[in-house]
């Protein structure tokens, strides 16, 4: 996951910036918790999974740099490993191919180099050749930089005003840069779509490897407190002003009618210090439309969506998974650190755990998440998505 800042500016934010506080979550919670199911454990830093044939799941041990399935008892097989130690994330599935993401990140610069890659299975599930790069995403960013006319950070505020900021504190005013890490991808009619958390934007991809940019994602909007001005030595004159942090798209499912449905972090402290941030868009396709669903989610890093169009979404440091409705938001159930998440025939798929302690090792967890237990869910059925 990518912060719109550098780590040291982040932690720095956290502090700095308040929204305003976060609306309460409509609904309640479910009076009856879904059962939970363990399918697998011991998996470092699970934070994308896909639903696949015959009880068969694929998850990514992402910072492992590791594709592996997990079948219908539990057992894992590695099917890639990346060469280098790169990230390896964003895996979905549909009619045997296997698609993934695979960023080389730099401890001190970040992403340096990122593609779309893909892996076809045969019948039996087994990989019928290498790995093979669909696109490279990095050359599409390098190339193209769809956000490099946004401006983020301050947008409103004089110049001069800006100059009396500390040299070395956050950004102040900048334009999108050049960067790509892309971190989910779906299949729908032909075509891959990619949430490139770097880019702040949607792509897709052809089956002959041609990048297109489908969307953009907004901006968001926090605003200076006098307090925290104050403690950072920034001037007077950017309390009660809007600073713009970048969207970090963090997955991307087709939905009814052929709509993308796409989470997002809100740039920034990933934690709580601003509030509940994250959203959900809907982005139309063709158009490239972008529209709000929900807000008030904290650090939303996946999401799914049924047949119906009911929207889960993952809150990885809020410890649970929600469901996004007309009337608030609903807790299906609490749960450490849950990353990844896809519709599985009428059930959940989850990762929980997705992240190691500081004196612990990874013990990531592949869940099934039976909704026929949780109230006022859809209860299509059928494989979606992925």
């Amino acid at each position: 996951m990518r912060r719109a800042l550098t780590a040291a500016a982040a932690a720095a934010t956290a502090l700095l910036l308040a929204a305003s506080p976060a609306a309460a979550h409509g609904g309640k919670p479910a009076p009856k918790p879904p059962k939970v199911t363990e399918i697998a454990s011991g998996l470092v830093t699970p934070l994308s999974a896909a639903v696949g044939a015959k009880g068969t799941s694929y998850v990514t041990q992402n910072f492992a740099g590791l594709l592996t399935e997990v079948d219908k008892r539990g057992d894992a097989t590695v099917l890639y490993a990346s060469a280098n130690g790169e990230e390896v994330g964003g895996v979905s599935y549909r009619d045997r191919l296997l698609t993934f993401t695979e960023t080389l990140i730099d401890d001190e610069t970040g992403p340096v180099a990122s593609s779309i890659r893909t892996l076809r299975l045969d019948k039996k599930g087994n990989p019928t050749g290498p790995a093979r790069t669909l696109a490279d995403v990095r050359a599409y960013e390098d190339a193209n930089n769809p956000d490099g006319d946004v401006t983020y950070g301050f947008r409103d505020v004089d110049q001069a005003c800006l100059d009396q900021a500390p040299p070395d504190g956050i950004p102040v005013r900048y334009e999108g840069i050049q960067d790509s890490h892309p971190y989910a991808t779906t299949r729908g009619r032909g075509t891959t779509f990619v949430a490139d958390a770097g880019m702040n934007a949607i792509l897709s991809v052809s089956d002959r490897g041609r990048v297109r940019t489908v969307a953009v994602l907004p901006a968001q909007p926090a605003v200076v407190t006098a307090d925290a001005a104050a403690m950072f030595g920034l001037p007077d004159c950017v309390v009660g002003e809007t600073y713009w942090f970048e969207p970090v798209p963090t997955d991307v499912e087709v939905g009814p009618w052929g709509q993308l449905y796409v989470t997002t972090l809100p740039g920034g402290p990933e934690d709580d210090s601003l509030g509940a941030r994250a959203a959900v868009y809907r982005v139309n396709p063709w158009s490239g439309s972008v529209r709000k669903v929900a807000g008030d989610l904290l650090s939303a890093t996946n999401l799914a969506v049924s047949p119906s169009g009911d929207v889960y979404v993952a809150e990885l440091f809020g410890g649970k998974i929600t469901q996004v409705t007309r009337g608030g938001h609903r807790t299906v159930v609490e749960t450490a650190l849950p990353a990844g998440l896809e519709w599985d025939h009428g059930d959940l798929l989850a990762t929980t755990n997705a992240l190691p302690g500081e004196d612990a090792p990874p013990d990531g967890h592949l869940v099934r998440v039976d909704l026929s237990r949780s109230h006022g869910h859809g209860h299509g059925h059928g494989h979606h998505g992925r």
